[in-house]
């Protein structure tokens, strides 16, 4: 399976552009990302959200296609 970072607003940049071979791989980057703030004193606003979703293969398509 592969796995791609989905920006929660729709919008694409250098992280959602990347596959990745594990879900793990996905999650230590976004982790290594957002490991400076602490829940305490971290402004949001200023970071976009994100999900990890699981890239499907559809039959006949060599690539993986995002399902959202």
């Amino acid at each position: 399976m592969k796995y791609q970072i989905k920006r929660i607003d729709g919008e694409i940049d250098d992280i959602t552009i990347q596959s990745f071979e594990s879900y793990d791989e996905a999650y230590d980057l976004l982790a290594n990302i957002y490991e400076d703030l602490c829940c305490s004193d971290a402004d949001y606003d200023d970071r976009p959200y994100y999900d990890i979703i699981e890239l499907e293969i559809k039959e006949g398509e060599s690539k993986p296609t995002t399902e959202y």
